[in-house]
């Protein structure tokens, strides 16, 4: 009950608490980003083989490799990360960004997920203050976390991240929590409606595919958060910043325009700041 009373009462003691937890939750979604792709490439493998009728092979890393187990091991030498190793952050910078055993270099990405955890966490804590909306605004933050990164890696949205996410969106508003069951409705609906329609009327004209069904989904879960109400200011924010990204990219890096790029980081980001600051955005514009 003390430390319930402190949440409460001091917005240091919220932040260092939610910031260490956002830290925590981090290092998990290191492993999610990492692992997800691979348990997913691995169950359409098995689902053609089977489809087929090939054999599956069924070795003891094949059955047993999900976000639990194995455990994380150094990908050049197998040796295995102990629970001193894998501190969010303070390992990293205690080993230098090297592996303990052979020495190779550690990407900058896991320590970065970890503090970019946190700091999302903190902003949220800080926004919504000692509330439930909180611990929902949490969940909705590190859920978007890994869609944005493994669809900027791979272009693909994991249905297991996306549609629990859109069933909280309905459930929390049985609750009024940010929206009424109508606007969350309607909002899932239009959310993915809308996409399907542009992604539908876009391979009509041109023959090609502008974006992929886990678009539909995303924005259809963001919809169920935030309202039919928001889901211009997230459309909007998405489009443009993607836009401008991807100018630059052309622009700076002289990236083929040709060369798709994946429309869920942008949407993850939109429906993100939507979720905090779109009533303000909405208010601003109208006056």
């Amino acid at each position: 009950m003390e430390i319930l009373l402190l949440l409460e009462t001091s917005p240091t003691f919220l932040v260092i608490a939610t910031g260490t937890l956002g830290l925590i939750v981090g290092s998990f979604l290191n492993v999610v980003i990492h692992r997800l792709p691979v348990m997913m490439d691995r169950a359409w493998t098995s689902e053609c083989r089977e489809h087929l009728g090939e054999p599956i092979p069924e070795t003891g890393e094949q059955a047993h490799f999900n976000l639990l187990t194995p455990a994380s091991r150094c990908p050049q030498c197998n040796h295995r990360i102990g629970v001193l190793e894998n501190i969010p952050v303070i390992s990293y910078l205690l080993l230098r960004g090297r592996c303990k055993e052979c020495g190779t270099v550690i990407s900058p990405r896991y320590p970065a997920v970890e503090l970019a955890t946190a700091l999302l966490s903190i902003i949220t804590a800080l926004h919504f203050g000692y509330s439930v909306e909180t611990i929902a605004a949490l969940g909705f933050t590190w859920a978007l976390v890994p869609l944005f990164l493994i669809d900027f890696d791979h272009q693909i949205l994991p249905d297991s991240i996306t549609l629990p996410l859109l069933w909280a969106g309905l459930f929390l508003s049985l609750f009024d929590v940010f929206v009424d069951v109508q606007s969350s409705l309607i909002g899932a609906m239009a959310g993915y409606l809308s996409l399907w329609s542009i992604f539908h009327l876009f391979k009509l004209v041109t023959g090609k595919e502008g974006m992929g069904y886990g678009d539909f989904k995303l924005l259809a879960a963001i919809g169920a958060w935030v309202g039919w109400q928001a889901l211009p200011v997230v459309i909007l924010f998405s489009s443009v910043v993607g836009a401008g990204i991807g100018i630059l990219l052309i622009v700076l890096k002289g990236r083929d325009q040709s060369q798709p790029m994946p429309f869920g980081p942008f949407l993850a980001a939109a429906g993100w700041l939507t979720l905090l600051w779109g009533n303000d955005i909405i208010q601003l514009y109208l006056q």
